[in-house]
């Protein structure tokens, strides 16, 4: 099986590839790379921040893996970032079950709109129950919502709201709603793995623990390969793609 795993940041990919023993380089196409291949059949990817830049390179690897007779399998959206407390404390593993854009729609006078609630395409993907369960079991992370942003959160009150809006959401990051968009594309099951650096709420770099959530990432995927291996790709079936809730 071969997974493609897509970071925002080398910083990042280089905490997965941590995990397994060391790789070699491999180019894409129109300077998108490049990709670290590791042993176990893993490309790790550094894809770039922000929902869009995270879309367009992890298809252009989609893409050239396809059209080289090497399809993946899995692809992963990975790294760290901002935990909703006290469910997702620092340091901790998250492993999203649905993988939600918050704020792709629009704002009315009666509250936010999704765009799944204005007719327009999906607002969240949701990963298979099987791969989550397993992973979650190995690697002692918790599972949940994980929210895809623009702007990341640096208020109380845009945390709040929030959570009002979803219940369930454990992280947040930017990367993981346009990484599934990439791989809903292309007909592949996606996951997403967040390692808790900081609180999500007023912004505080003196208690951020970035270098603690780089480790956990690395511990994460440390035991990644196992829980992968009781996967069955057939039960992909298991949960039809929908939105996490109705909205509004």
């Amino acid at each position: 099986m071969r997974v493609l795993v897509a970071t925002a940041v080398p910083a990042e990919r280089d905490a997965v590839a941590r995990a397994f023993p060391a790789g070699t380089e491999a180019p894409l196409p129109g300077g998108a790379g490049p990709l670290l291949r590791v042993p176990g059949g893993y490309d790790l990817l550094a894809a770039g921040v922000g929902p869009a830049r995270a879309a367009a390179t992890t298809a252009t690897a989609l893409t050239a893996a396809a059209l080289a007779g090497t399809p993946y399998a899995l692809v992963v959206s990975a790294g760290i970032g901002g935990g909703f407390q006290p469910g997702a404390p620092l340091g901790s593993l998250v492993v999203a079950d649905t993988v939600t854009a918050a704020d792709l729609g629009a704002e009315t006078p009666d509250g936010f709109l999704p765009v799944t609630a204005l007719g327009f395409g999906t607002d969240s993907h949701r990963a298979p129950d099987s791969l989550v369960r397993a992973v979650a079991a190995a690697t002692g992370a918790r599972t949940g919502t994980v929210l895809t942003v623009s702007t990341v959160t640096g208020t109380a009150a845009r945390a709040a709201e929030l959570l009002a809006r979803h219940p369930r959401a454990l992280a947040e990051g930017m990367e993981g709603f346009g990484v599934a968009e990439a791989a809903a594309a292309h007909g592949v099951p996606v996951l997403e793995i967040r390692a808790v650096s900081n609180p999500v709420g007023p912004r505080d770099r003196a208690a951020w623990r970035i270098g603690d959530a780089l480790a956990a990432l690395t511990g994460g995927f440390g035991k990644f390969a196992p829980a992968l291996e009781s996967w069955n790709p057939h039960d992909l079936a298991e949960r039809p793609e929908q939105p996490e809730r109705p909205e509004h």
